[in-house]
């Protein structure tokens, strides 16, 4: 990727009336300089969206309600967790929902989950620009990525693993499109036991979750709860024990052919 192509010196783009509106409505408490950030980091995307394709989102008062509000609905599942709690935003694109949950979480560390070259590579350069401590970009598969159980170490006796992503987060996110049965084994194996997934969907999430409750049952995950914000519906899955060891399948298949369907 050229230079040019990630030039994101631009100014932030100014928080709408009806975003700071329907922000309070929601429950939204914004800390100094969180609102600017924000900004920052919607003209980055957008100015990135003109050398290549991270949102079909062109208007940015359009791009504060369904990319900024809408990743922050996931703020009250982030506000059960504990401080220095570890989140992984799989399939990240162009950062949603996870930099705007990082900016607005600084207690909590997020990973930024991202197959895609040039994808991540501009998560890097917002991340940078945003000057970001809590957030670190991982540029892998989520089928290869769910894998990783990271290096043995051996002290006193005693071997553990450290540094994997597999059962390693209190939480997974994900904007998600395409079928639950698809997202949920994508999502679920990064998740500690105990722990949850939280999917942002539309309007048929329960339609999906019946046709994922096959796919549900296998990974061993149950459906804690479905939440209706303004711009969609958030699934909420519990982990209830050990994702077997052969999910994910390998690249492409759980999209090719859902679990359970």
């Amino acid at each position: 990727m050229r230079e040019v192509e990630l030039d994101l010196n631009v100014a932030p783009a100014k928080p709408t009336e009806d975003f700071i509106d329907l922000a309070g409505s929601f429950g939204i408490e914004f800390e100094p300089g969180d609102t600017e950030r924000l900004g920052h980091y919607l003209s980055m995307l957008m100015k990135a969206n003109e050398a290549f394709n991270l949102t079909a989102v062109k208007d940015v008062g359009e791009a504060w309600m369904r990319h900024i509000f809408d990743s922050l609905t996931l703020l009250p599942v982030l506000a059960e967790l504990p401080e220095g709690g570890r989140v992984i935003d799989v399939g990240s694109g162009g950062g949603l929902p996870g930099l705007p949950l990082a900016i607005c979480s600084p207690q909590l560390r997020f990973t930024l989950l991202e197959a895609t070259g040039k994808k991540a590579e501009f998560l890097r350069r917002a991340v940078e620009k945003l000057g970001l401590a809590n957030v670190r970009i991982a540029q892998e598969r989520a089928e290869r990525a769910g894998h990783d159980r990271g290096d043995k170490v051996s002290a006193g006796g005693i071997t553990t693993r450290e540094g994997g992503l597999r059962e390693a987060y209190d939480l997974a996110v994900a904007r998600a499109v395409g079928p639950m049965a698809t997202i949920a084994e994508l999502t679920v194996p990064f998740v500690k036991i105990g722990g949850r997934v939280a999917l942002i969907k539309g309007q048929k999430a329960e339609e999906e979750l019946a046709q994922a409750g096959p796919a549900l049952h296998l990974l061993k995950v149950v459906h804690a709860a479905t939440v209706e914000t303004p711009t969609g519906r958030i699934v909420i899955l519990e982990k209830s024990s050990a994702t077997p060891k052969m999910y994910p399948r390998p690249d492409g298949e759980p999209k090719r052919k859902p679990l359970g369907v």
